[in-house]
């Protein structure tokens, strides 16, 4: 079995992981921060060190302003629902997931006000583009890092320098590069960083969260959950402090047990090697999809400019074909379709079909690539 469906969730896990988590479950199974004795007190500490490896992991400016969730779509629609109001104006491109189009769809009919502003063929944005729909109403600029149907990278750097000329704020949606491509938000400008647990982070699924920087007061966003903190008890209105504000109920403790010790295995490889490594599986794929006639490969086709994603089809086969043919005859696992992101294919002029799309990631190899292609070039051979 090859498993490229790594940009729906990286498969397999670290054997750290599942450690982590059984080690958890057994020595320190009570419920965080409600309880003072020795295995909630337990519990919470492990929550904190996950808390540190995260803002370390992407250079944020404080532990406590790393709030949990239990994926990035919770994070991206905790800032975007709880940032945004009523005349306030969003720009966002059109290379977007529903996870961020959906909800701002919703602020539209709130009386948000949107602009989509296009991308080019290959999911390439102009920051200049960009700075161009700034209105005085503009509140956030809200980006994904890479596109999770072709990988191509967004200059979420450029753009956050221009959102702090304008005094406005930006948040960046790094499911796709989050443990696959260096990430700093300090460098990159970033003021509110969402990210996943499942996917390149080879954390385990129902975990996630959001990043404040340092130019988001506490105050700025409001909360999408109500509730027990476990802090001020004694109180029944919200904790204004973080992370309180912003995670009540009993948090996926186990799952953030299994987070740490996935970043901590990502640190020991380091992500410049683990990215060199990926880059070198996307040049071999686009190189050996590029050859077969018949196929045709969307995006940048330059594996420098992208994350390891790469989407095309097989003329005249529909995506699912392939993708149910692929894997009952190959062994080969995909993801065919719209990937939950119709406004990127109808720029990739892909809709409404979609594409199929091979996912990689750090646990697959050249041989993989090479059996992947062999699939590919049979099946377009039958057709021609």
């Amino acid at each position: 079995m090859i498993y490229f469906d790594n940009a729906a969730t990286s498969w397999p896990k670290p054997p750290v992981v599942s450690e982590a988590m059984t080690r958890f479950l057994t020595e320190a199974g009570a419920n965080p921060g409600r309880s003072g004795h020795r295995l909630s007190v337990g519990a919470a500490r492990v929550i904190y060190h996950t808390r540190q490896a995260v803002a370390k992991f992407f250079n944020a400016p404080d532990p406590m302003r790393v709030v949990f969730g239990h994926n990035v779509t919770e994070a991206l629609n905790l800032a975007l629902r709880g940032l945004l109001q009523s005349g306030d104006h969003v720009i966002t491109s059109s290379m977007e997931h529903n996870s961020v189009m959906r909800p701002l769809r919703w602020l539209e009919g709130q009386g948000v006000a949107l602009t989509v502003v296009p991308c080019s063929p290959q999911g390439f944005l102009d920051p200049a583009d960009v700075e161009k729909a700034i209105r005085p109403a503009t509140k956030l600029i809200v980006l994904n890092h890479a596109s999770n149907i072709v990988g191509t990278l967004l200059p979420v750097a450029e753009a956050g320098r221009i959102a702090r000329q304008h005094g406005i704020l930006l948040l960046v949606d790094t499911a796709q590069t989050a443990g696959a491509y260096p990430v700093d938000m300090q460098q990159d400008n970033i003021d509110l960083l969402a990210f996943t647990g499942h996917k390149s982070l080879l954390g385990p699924t129902g975990t996630g969260g959001l990043i404040l920087g340092e130019r988001v007061s506490d105050d700025t966003i409001q909360p999408l959950i109500l509730g027990g903190t476990g802090s001020r008890s004694e109180e029944e209105m919200q904790p204004e402090f973080l992370p309180d504000r912003f995670e009540s109920g009993t948090p996926n403790a186990v799952g953030l047990a299994g987070l740490s010790a996935s970043l901590q295995w990502l640190y020991e490889r380091n992500i410049n090697t683990i990215r060199q490594h990926e880059i070198s599986l996307t040049r071999k794929l686009l190189s050996g999809l590029d050859t077969i006639a018949g196929v045709t490969v969307y995006g940048s086709k330059d594996a420098e400019r992208q994350t390891a994603t790469v989407s095309f089809n097989i003329d005249p086969l529909q995506p699912s074909t392939v993708g149910l043919r692929l894997d009952e005859e190959y062994g080969i696992l995909c993801r065919v379709g719209l990937h939950c992101a119709p406004t990127a294919h109808r720029t990739l002029g892909t809709f409404p079909a979609g594409t199929v799309r091979f996912g990689m990631g750090i646990f697959n190899t050249a041989e993989e690539v090479d059996q992947a292609v062999q699939a590919v070039a049979q099946l377009a051979s039958e057709e021609a």
